[in-house]
């Protein structure tokens, strides 16, 4: 069975960078033709799509994010890594790494974890 377990520090400074790492197990995140993603969850707020990698390395990006974010993979580690730089109190959120089929919607998420960055 595939899981997918966030990892990365819970406090982040204004201006600084966010960097969260997902390590999956059960599956590789190499294997045709799934999704690796990132999603976050504001407090009170829905469920907002980051980006994702994808089985070949190819990356996709919110719009309304892309300017400041990056997401990579090491195969290696069977992991991928969201960075998002000069954070601001507004990226307080729950991130959720998770994956997805190529028209199916996310089926395995991790727990989440928590990400604040003080005012």
């Amino acid at each position: 069975q595939v899981q997918l377990q966030e990892s990365g520090p819970g406090l982040v400074k204004p201006s600084q960078t966010l960097s969260l790492t997902c390590t999956v197990s059960g599956g590789s995140i190499t294997t045709n033709y799934y999704y690796w993603g990132w999603i976050r969850q504001p407090p009170g707020k829905g469920l907002e799509w980051i980006g994702n990698i994808a089985y070949g390395g190819s990356t996709y990006y919110s719009p309304s994010l892309k300017s400041r974010t990056s997401i990579s993979r090491d195969t290696s580690k069977n992991q991928f890594t969201l960075q998002l730089s000069s954070v601001t109190p507004e990226v307080t959120a729950v991130d959720y790494c998770a994956r997805r089929g190529g028209a199916v919607e996310y089926e395995y998420w991790g727990q989440g974890t928590q990400v604040t960055v003080p005012s």
